[in-house]
C-alpha cells in the first residue's frame, strides 16, 4: 500500500484497520468486511494541494478540479490550463479487468520492477460467455480460461496485485462496493471505470500502459480536462430513472460531445438520485467521450458507504465535505440544465448510444424507419444497471405481470453485477420473481454487454430487435450480428418491453391483457435503494497477494496460443517516413470494436500476434464500402485487412491507416493500438480521435510509438484533407527530426497520376511522450532510467 505523510493503510484479509493522522486516530479503527479495503485518500493532503492551487488560480474550483488538482504531483509548479496543459498526477489505485489485465501485466513484467507501487486489483469478468445460465457458464469459463486465470492469479500474487476470481462480478460494481469513495482518484483499464463517480470519485478509464505507469510509481499524465456542468433540478419519479438522465445527456452531447472534459453533475435534483443511480449516470458517460463524470458528496453516498462496510470513510468524508462539493461561484466550460420533473423515460438506439427517443415515441419511430418492432430478447443487468435498486424495480414490474398470469413474450436475461448483488437478490426473492417471469440468471460477469453471448435464437444476418439496460449498442456489439437492432434503456423499461414483446408499448399509458382477458396497466416501478437486511456477501471470491511474492513463478508457455511475452520495441531510426502505403482508408464510424473486435477474440488478449488477426476487420473500406476486403497493391489481389498488412510487413513495406471522424470511439482497448504497430503500421492519420484512443496515454506509451520504427497519431489540421487521400496513394511524413510539442508536421501525399498534395498534420505529443517516441516506447524509456 502506498503511504502518505500522516496517513497510511494497512491492508488485511478479514479485519481492516485504518491509520490516519492523530486528529482522527480515535475514530479510525475499522472492522469491515472480508474484502480488501480501498486505498485511503489523505484528505489533509488533498486539502493542502487544493489550497495551493486555489491560491495560485485565484478562483473558485469545480468539484472535479478539486479532486484532480488535489492529486497533482507538484501543485506548486504544475501548469494548469483547462483543455491545454498536461497534468502530472498521482492516482490512489489501479483496477484492471481480466481482458486488459493480461497485456498490462505482461507489460509490467517487461518493466523489470519487483512489485506494484500503488494498490491494484485484477477482476475476472470479461471472459465468461453467456450460454445456458450462471452456474454452468462459470464452470465452463474456468475450464476454458484456466491458463489465463492461472497467469493473472500468479502474476498478481508475485507483483502484489489483488485478484478477484471469476464469478466475483463486474469490475465496476466491485469498485463501487469496495474501492470507490469521495475524493479518491482511481484509474481502470476499462472505459466504464467512471462508474465510480457515483460515489464522488474521479475514476478514469485508460489503457493498460497507463496502468503500468501508475503501478510502476511514475506520475500519470492527463490533459487538463475542461468541465461540463449538468445542473439537475426537480426530482425523479414514476417510470423515469437515473438511466434516463444520461440517455438524455447523450442525446444532447452526442458520442463525442464530452471529449476532453469531465462531466460534473450538481444542483438540487442530485439528492433525488440514489448512489447507485448516480453510478449508472457516470458509467454511461463513457458513451459521450467524457474523461469521466462525477457527483458531489451527499447523504445518499454516506448511506451507501455505511451499508457496504465503510462507515469510517463516510465519517471522514463528513469531516472534509467542503472538499467534496464544488465551490460556490465556480465556472463550467459548458452548462446543461435538466429538470427531472419534466424528464421522460428514454430509449436510445439502434447502432449508436446517442440516438435518443422518448419511450412514448419509439414505436412510431421504429415503424417509420423499418426497425423490427418485435422484441426478441430483453437483457437487464451489466455494470451500468445491476444494483440492488435496479433489480428491485425490474422485479416490481415482473411481479405485476405474474400477478396477472403473464410471463415475458421475449427472451429475458438477468446479469447480476457482483456476487454480493447475486446473493442478496436471491435471498430477498428478486431472483425468483425474475426467473418466474421468464428470466435466465447469467453469471456475475459482463456477458452479452461485451459480446460474450452464445446467442442461438436468430441466425447471423437476420434482422431483429433486442432491448438492454447496457451502455453500448454499436453494430454487432452484443451478438456479432450486424442486423441486430440494439436499444439501450433502463432495466424496468426493458422488463416491461420484454413482457409486452414489442417496442410499440409505452408502460406509462398502454395496457396489457391479463390471462383472464382483462386489461391492466403497469404501475410505476419501485425498488428499495438498499437492502433492509444489509448485503449478503455471498461466496468468498477474493485472493489477497502474499506479503512477499518473490518466490512465485509466473509461467508463459512459448507454445501457448493465449499468452505471449512481449519483445522490446525498436527505437526510432532517426529518419522521416517515406512512401508509405495506405493500408486502408476507413469510411464513417470506426470504434475500437471495429479496430479490435471483442467477443470470441477476447481469448487472445494476452497474445499480441494472434489477436492481431482481428485488426480492422470491422472497418468500412472507403474504396469499395466493403468490410475486411481491400486491395493488396503489391499483388493486385483483394484480401482481409490483417492479411494484407502482414504481407506488406513481410515485404518491408510500411503503411498508414487513414480514418474518419471520432476514430477509436468506445472501449479502452489498447489492442486497437498495439495491433497496427505489430503488423508494420507507422501512423494513423484521421479527422479526429475519440478520447481514449486519441488522447489517452496508452496509444502513446506502448501502443503507438514504435515497433520496427514507430507509429504516430495525427489529426488532419484541415479535416477536408481526408478527401484528398486516395487508397492507392503513398504518404511521406516529414519533419520528424524537429518533432516538438505543438509543432505541426507535414505529409506529402503522392497520387498514382504523379500529382502530389502536402497536408498539415497536428499531434498532441508532449515532451515526455516524444522521449518515449525516441526510446521506442515508454517501457524502453523506463528501463533506460532504471
Amino acid at each position: 500500500c502506498r503511504s502518505y505523510s500522516g496517513a497510511s493503510l494497512a491492508l488485511g484479509h478479514g479485519a481492516r484497520r485504518l491509520h490516519v493522522s492523530a486528529a482522527y486516530r480515535a475514530q479510525a479503527h475499522v472492522s469491515m468486511s472480508r474484502f480488501e479495503p480501498s486505498s485511503f485518500v489523505n484528505y489533509e493532503r488533498l486539502q493542502s494541494n487544493i489550497d495551493i492551487v486555489r491560491k495560485r488560480l485565484n478562483r473558485p474550483l469545480t468539484l472535479s478540479e478539486k479532486i484532480v488538482y488535489g492529486h497533482l504531483d507538484d501543485p506548486h509548479k504544475q501548469e494548469i490550463d483547462r483543455g491545454r496543459t498536461y497534468l502530472r498526477l498521482r492516482p490512489d489505485r489501479v483496477a484492471m479487468q481480466d481482458a486488459t489485465a493480461q497485456m498490462a501485466m505482461l507489460q509490467f513484467i517487461s518493466s523489470g520492477l519487483p512489485k506494484v507501487a500503488v494498490p491494484s486489483t485484477i477482476h475476472c469478468d470479461h471472459l465468461i460467455e453467456a450460454k445456458t445460465g450462471g452456474v454452468k457458464d462459470l464452470a465452463r469459463a474456468k475450464e476454458v480460461n484456466h491458463e489465463v486465470y492461472n497467469f493473472l492469479s500468479s502474476a498478481g500474487a508475485k507483483y502484489g496485485v489483488g485478484f478477484w476470481k471469476p464469478g466475483s462480478g463486474i469490475i465496476h460494481q466491485i469498485i463501487l462496493e469496495n474501492y470507490a469513495y469521495p475524493g479518491v482518484m482511481l484509474i481502470g483499464t476499462d472505459s466504464h471505470t467512471p462508474n465510480g463517480g457515483g460515489l464522488g470519485s474521479i475514476c478514469i478509464g485508460v489503457g493498460g500502459a497507463d496502468a503500468v505507469d501508475v503501478m510502476a510509481g511514475i506520475a500519470w499524465e492527463l490533459k487538463c480536462p475542461e468541465v461540463i456542468g449538468v445542473k439537475l433540478t426537480g426530482s425523479l419519479s414514476g417510470w423515469t430513472s437515473p438511466k434516463d438522465v444520461i440517455l438524455k445527456v447523450a442525446g444532447i452531447l452526442t458520442v463525442k460531445g464530452g471529449t476532453g472534459a469531465i462531466v460534473e453533475y450538481h444542483g438540487p435534483g442530485v439528492d433525488s438520485i440514489s448512489c447507485t443511480g448516480m453510478a449508472t449516470i457516470c458509467n454511461m458517460g463513457a458513451e459521450i467521450g467524457a474523461t469521466t463524470s462525477v457527483f458531489p458528496y451527499n447523504h445518499r453516498m454516506k448511506t451507501y458507504l455505511e451499508k457496504t462496510g465503510r462507515g469510517q470513510i463516510a465519517a471522514l468524508a463528513d469531516e472534509f465535505s467542503d472538499l467534496l462539493v464544488p465551490d460556490e461561484g465556480c465556472k463550467y466550460d459548458q452548462l446543461i440544465e435538466i429538470n427531472l420533473d419534466e424528464l421522460k423515460p428514454h430509449i436510445n438506439g439502434p447502432f449508436t448510444p446517442d440516438l435518443a427517443h422518448p419511450v412514448s415515441e419509439i414505436g412510431a419511430v421504429a415503424e417509420k424507419n423499418g426497425w423490427p418492432l418485435e422484441v426478441k430478447v430483453g437483457l437487464i443487468g451489466s455494470c451500468t444497471n445491476s444494483s440492488y435498486e435496479d433489480m428491485g424495480r425490474a422485479a416490481s414490474v415482473a411481479k405485476q405481470a405474474l400477478d396477472n398470469g403473464l410471463t415475458c413474450k421475449a427472451q429475458f436475461t438477468v446479469t447480476p453485477g457482483s456476487e454480493q448483488i447475486r446473493a442478496t437478490i436471491e435471498r430477498d426473492g428478486y431472483s425468483k420473481i425474475l426467473g418466474d417471469v421468464g428470466g435466465v440468471v447469467l453469471a456475475n460477469a459482463c456477458g452479452p454487454c461485451i459480446g460474450q453471448w452464445d446467442r442461438q435464437d436468430v441466425k447471423k444476418g437476420e434482422k431483429n430487435t433486442i432491448v438492454t439496460s447496457f451502455n453500448r449498442n454499436f453494430t454487432a456489439r452484443n451478438d456479432a450480428n450486424p442486423a441486430t437492432h440494439a436499444f439501450v434503456t433502463s432495466p424496468e423499461i426493458v422488463t416491461a418491453l420484454a413482457i409486452a414483446g414489442t417496442l410499440n408499448f409505452n408502460p406509462e399509458t398502454d395496457y396489457l391483457t391479463a390471462a383472464n382477458g382483462e386489461k391492466f396497466k403497469l404501475d410505476p416501478p419501485y425498488g428499495d435503494e438498499l437492502p433492509a437486511m444489509d448485503f449478503d456477501p455471498g461466496q468468498d471470491t477474493y485472493q489477497h497477494p502474499p506479503p512477499d511474492g518473490t518466490s512465485i513463478r509466473v509461467d508463459v508457455s512459448p507454445e501457448s496460443n493465449r499468452l505471449q511475452l512481449l519483445e522490446p520495441f525498436d527505437k526510432w531510426s532517426g529518419s522521416d517516413l517515406e512512401d508509405m502505403k495506405v493500408l486502408i482508408k476507413v469510411k464513417g464510424k470506426c470504434t475500437t470494436d471495429h479496430i479490435s473486435a471483442a467477443g470470441p477474440w477476447l481469448k487472445f488478449r494476452g497474445h499480441l500476434d494472434n489477436i492481431s488477426n482481428n485488426m480492422l476487420i470491422g472497418a468500412v473500406n472507403s474504396e469499395n464500402d466493403a468490410i475486411n476486403k481491400l486491395k493488396n497493391y503489391l499483388t493486385g489481389e483483394y484480401g482481409g485487412v490483417p492479411d494484407v498488412a502482414r504481407h506488406y510487413k513481410a515485404n518491408g513495406v510500411s503503411w498508414v491507416v487513414v480514418g474518419d471522424d471520432n476514430y477509436g470511439e468506445g472501449s479502452s482497448r489498447e489492442h486497437a493500438a498495439l495491433e497496427p504497430r505489430h503488423l508494420g503500421g507507422r501512423a494513423i492519420i484521421v479527422k479526429s480521435f475519440a478520447r481514449i484512443h486519441g488522447t489517452a496515454q496508452h496509444l502513446l506509451e506502448a501502443g503507438l510509438l514504435s515497433y520496427d520504427s514507430m507509429l504516430i497519431l495525427f489529426y488532419l489540421n484541415n479535416p477536408s484533407d481526408y478527401d484528398k487521400i486516395c487508397p492507392d496513394d503513398k504518404i511521406s511524413i516529414r519533419g520528424l527530426k524537429a518533432f516538438a510539442p505543438g509543432k505541426p508536421l507535414s505529409a506529402a501525399v503522392k497520387h498514382s497520376d504523379g500529382s502530389e498534395d502536402t497536408l498539415e498534420l497536428i499531434h498532441s505529443f508532449n515532451e515526455t511522450q516524444i522521449e518515449w517516441f525516441q526510446a521506442g516506447s515508454a517501457l524502453n524509456r523506463m528501463k533506460e532510467m532504471q
